[in-house]
């Protein structure tokens, strides 16, 4: 009798309604996928940025949001947010050379960006028309990749 073993790549889906409480949902499916699939490694990483994507979803839009989670076969996990806004922020429209500025130290909001600037692998974003590749009308799909073996700094 032969051992079972199990895929290296998945991918999990959830739509997310526009609501306050989707950014908690987001984190909570994102340790259920990544714990359960034993990638502990980044799973704080990937929690904090994924609940910042969501939670600009929430704020600039009206309409509600998906994520996706997708583990490739090189160790990367990629998360997509997609959100009915079409307007692509920095970093994500440009090359990662494009940076952020930093929020002040006293500002209450503007720092989700720059997280992902500082612990992601590799992010990027488009907008997505009516009828386009996703088929869920117009909007945005921001995305970030988390290498298995990163300890949370960007490879810059």
């Amino acid at each position: 009798m032969g051992t079972v073993s199990l895929p290296d790549t998945w991918a999990y889906a959830l739509r997310l309604p526009h609501d306050p409480r989707a950014a908690r949902v987001a984190r909570m499916t994102v340790r259920a996928a990544l714990g359960g699939h034993g990638r502990h490694e980044i799973l704080d990483v990937v929690e904090l940025l994924t609940s910042e994507l969501v939670t600009n979803a929430y704020r600039h839009t009206n309409g509600p949001a998906s994520l996706r989670l997708t583990a490739l076969p090189d160790g990367r996990l990629r998360v997509g947010v997609w959100d009915s806004h079409p307007r692509v922020p920095a970093p994500f429209g440009a090359p990662p050379s494009d940076r952020v500025t930093l929020a002040p130290a006293d500002a209450e909001e503007g720092r989700g960006l720059h997280l992902v600037q500082e612990y992601a692998d590799s992010w990027g974003g488009w907008p997505i028309r009516d009828g386009g590749p996703l088929d869920r009308g117009a909007g945005k799909l921001l995305w970030f990749e988390v290498d298995r073996s990163s300890s949370g700094q960007s490879a810059r």
